[in-house]
């Protein structure tokens, strides 16, 4: 039986592990499996976005794709942190990212507690800059498919027509968005944002 030494011939276990981690995990992407990896809140997050989705599209397979893409990209970015695959550039911004989202996440819940405050160029333009960011920091690490789901992940949220159908005032979405926004805040204070 050969040794294999790490960097030998380009092969490196270490590596092979993570990418079994993360095709395991990918695959494995419902609301059981979320439950381990994601806390309560996040978890309740989700559930309230997959209903906000489904109510807008009308798509219950559309909709669980959706969630199942955000909770595979939140896994295998999980992964990448843990496991130390970042570089320090890396690590500075998937920070500046995270600041972003954060500030995303409050213009989305002040967008909808203040009457006549939503401003959907706003939005659009943070989601965006959130997508860029994030993707900036995953693409060298995860394959084309996984930055695709990413990348529709982000379409979704930032698409005018959906912005301005669940922020309009008498929506029929409302309720779902107040459910994704009181979770928002909830995650928001707990510091999971």
């Amino acid at each position: 039986m050969a040794t294999v030494m790490a960097g030998e011939g380009g092969f490196k276990a270490r590596d092979i592990g993570l990418r079994a981690q993360k095709k395991i995990l990918s695959r494995m992407a419902n609301k059981s499996v979320a439950k381990v990896f994601i806390d309560d809140t996040t978890g309740s997050l989700l559930d309230d976005v997959y209903k906000l989705a489904k109510s807008y599209t009308s798509d219950k397979k559309e909709s669980e794709k959706l969630v199942k893409n955000i909770i595979k990209i939140v896994i295998k970015l999980g992964l990448l942190y843990r496991n130390e695959q970042l570089s320090a550039d890396e690590l500075a911004r998937a920070d500046k990212f995270k600041h972003k989202f954060h500030s995303t996440a409050m213009a989305v819940v002040s967008f909808f507690e203040v009457d006549f405050s939503y401003d959907r160029a706003f939005l659009v333009a943070a989601f965006d800059e959130c997508h860029q960011g994030l993707r900036s920091v995953v693409t060298p690490h995860l394959t084309p498919k996984s930055v695709a789901r990413l990348d529709s992940v982000f379409n979704f949220f930032k698409d005018a027509k959906f912005l301005d159908a669940v922020f309009r005032k008498e929506s029929p979405h409302r309720d779902a968005l107040g459910r994704v926004v009181r979770d928002l805040n909830k995650a928001l204070d707990e510091g999971g944002m």
